[in-house]
């Protein structure tokens, strides 16, 4: 896509995102080796879908999580258990064609990969994972093991 980028400052809809550490050796963008560590870079494509935003809530009966995935087709996001207790859930939205005569005044809609992982607690029952998506919203239950107290009786003597 061939878009004129123009940063201001005192627009709120600025298509660039400001990085105060541009230009250091250090910064964000930086990829040589320095004392500090370079971070990943972020360009505006993919910056606001990147961190896809998920609730979980804890139930008596188990962990749902719930994601916002506007625009996404469920074949588009995939929900996995990695080493047993690691919920991942990803997927990607791609960058609308740019036709030859199209003329855009405005992007912000965001595209672009999104990675998110949870540790699940020990009583997570990770092979009764279920997920259903509806009106561009994941959910992903994860049922619990509910233990009951072990009751022991006591005998009292005397």
């Amino acid at each position: 896509m061939s878009l004129i980028r123009r940063s201001n400052v005192f627009d709120p809809f600025s298509l660039d995102l400001w990085d105060p550490f541009q230009g250091f050796p250090f910064g964000s963008g930086s990829s040589n080796n320095s004392l500090f560590p370079s971070f990943a870079s972020t360009n505006s494509e993919t910056a606001a879908f990147a961190g896809a935003r998920i609730d979980w809530k804890e139930t008596p009966e188990a962990h749902v999580f719930k994601a916002d995935v506007p625009g996404l087709k469920k074949e588009e996001v995939k929900v996995e258990v990695e080493d047993g207790n690691v919920l991942q859930i990803s997927g990607e939205r791609n960058k609308e064609q740019e036709e030859k005569n199209d003329k855009w005044h405005r992007v912000e809609r965001s595209s672009g990969k999104f990675l998110r992982r949870f540790r699940l607690p020990e009583n997570a029952k990770t092979e009764q994972i279920k997920a259903s998506m509806e009106n561009g919203v994941l959910t992903v239950t994860v049922p619990k093991e509910v233990k009951k107290p072990d009751v022991k009786s006591i005998q009292i003597s005397g």
